[in-house]
């Protein structure tokens, strides 16, 4: 059990030095979570992975069910017979934990938290959210998220789509980084409406974890992304980040979009209103 008053702090030591492949350029993929009700969260995200044509080995997990997509499916994480690298978390929040820690044993080293209903919601989530991290740092995982909408890898080498987007983008040199999931799914469908492709796209959402900083150094380093974009809600670290920025910006131009300026903007920033709307519409739309 996690007491409610040891909680974790930012990681101040980046342990992978900005080495993200196992999220980014994963051989193996779990989503758990997954199912095969149309329409849910679970059952779009790993439609998503297997109709993107991603070159890895994918596993859905889920309790209740013996074979998913036409995949042989697993109860647990810890029943899956090869290494996984990423895990894509769609969970109820209250179990979120418990699964983090089997994917710690299990020797995931990477967390792709979809899950919401943490710290934008209030002590109580933040909380837990605190929780999930202790057992992220407590196996020496990263992790993208909570409250994310997913990633993406467009290189034909990878095809990776770790959404539940319906948008398909199409390969070029941008990263795009977005705190804010419903921010996220309207640039790429903007940047297809204008035919303009993606390298890569990563939803990071509450940042409990991996933030823009992380985010930049992995890119800055990535000879597939020439030019970054990023939409913010806030710094979780900026003085680093502008430590990053000025050296990353001597090769790669950085473009960034600050929300939150104004007083109510900064309210509505700060706890994720914008996305709250976005969760509570997929769900009204029986996605989740």
């Amino acid at each position: 059990m996690y007491a409610v008053d040891k909680i974790a702090k930012p990681r101040k030591d980046r342990t992978v030095k900005g080495n993200l492949d196992f999220i980014f350029r994963p051989q193996s993929i779990a989503v758990i979570g997954a199912t095969n009700r149309k329409g849910s969260i679970g059952r779009e995200l790993l439609h998503n992975v297997i109709d993107y044509e991603f070159e890895g080995k994918v596993f859905p997990v889920n309790p209740t069910k013996s074979v998913i997509h036409s995949i042989k499916c697993y109860s647990t994480i810890l029943d899956v017979p090869d290494k996984v690298d990423l895990a894509v978390i769609v969970v109820p929040k209250e179990l979120t934990v418990d699964i983090v820690s089997q994917c710690g044993e299990k020797g995931v080293k990477g967390i792709l938290m979809i899950t919401a209903g943490f710290k934008e919601t209030g002590k109580a989530g933040a909380e837990l959210e605190m929780k999930v991290l202790d057992a992220v740092k407590k196996y020496g995982m990263r992790m993208i998220g909570p409250n994310c909408f997913g990633i993406v890898n467009a290189d034909p080498k990878v095809h990776l789509d770790a959404t539940f987007s319906k948008i398909r983008p199409s390969f070029g040199k941008i990263g795009l980084i977005s705190q804010s999931g419903a921010m996220g799914e309207a640039i790429l469908a903007q940047a297809q409406d204008t035919k303009l492709g993606m390298s890569m796209f990563a939803s990071i959402g509450n940042k409990a974890d991996i933030n823009e900083n992380d985010m930049l150094e992995y890119w800055g380093n990535d000879p597939t992304v020439e030019v970054i974009l990023l939409y913010l809600e806030n710094f979780a670290e900026p003085r680093g980040f502008t430590t990053l920025a000025r050296r990353i910006t001597r090769n790669k131009p950085i473009v960034i979009v600050k929300s939150g300026k104004t007083t109510k903007g900064a309210a509505a920033a700060s706890s994720h209103r914008g996305d709250q709307v976005f969760w509570r519409l997929m769900r009204l739309s029986a996605l989740v």
